[in-house]
């Protein structure tokens, strides 16, 4: 099962940096270059503990949908969601927030499981766990600057 885990220093509030990485106005900002939008459950807003919500979004030319929902959750240090429905066979995301000096520590831990055994493995080899985490390093920017600029708090009043 291929991981993937990156680690971002912030340099904000570790409350703001969690609320932040659970807003679905954000991730729907952050993955702009893929048109994702939520099209089911929680539509907007911060995410909670047992909700689900289902993402649209173009990736390798075609237009997918994958849902997922929110099994682990201690605000705020951790967060999990874990994929219900989607293109892959299973995928849980780890979201880890800790205090270092005046910012916060954000780690996450990115495991999956392609589908179609061994042309999911050959994929994962060629491009697509590169592809996963080009992904998540450009929403952890994106969480950065909101962050790190102010826009996030006033992202997160509206």
């Amino acid at each position: 099962m291929p991981e993937i885990r990156l680690e971002t220093y912030i340099n904000a509030d570790i409350q703001l940096v969690f609320d932040l990485s659970r807003s679905i106005d954000l991730h729907q900002i952050s993955t702009a270059d893929t048109k994702e939008k939520a099209v089911g459950g929680r539509l907007s807003g911060l995410i909670l503990m047992g909700e689900e919500v289902t993402w649209q979004a173009r990736h390798f030319g075609f237009v997918q949908q994958l849902s997922s929902r929110i099994t682990a959750f201690n605000a705020p240090e951790y967060f999990v969601d874990e994929m219900q429905r989607g293109a892959f066979k299973s995928f849980k995301h780890e979201h880890i927030f800790s205090v270092n000096g005046q910012g916060t520590i954000m780690i996450d831990v990115f495991s999956y499981v392609s589908p179609f055994w061994i042309l999911g493995k050959i994929a994962d080899h060629l491009f697509l766990k590169r592809y996963m985490r080009n992904l998540l390093f450009k929403r952890n920017l994106v969480i950065k600057e909101y962050a790190e600029n102010g826009i996030g708090a006033e992202l997160l009043l509206r």
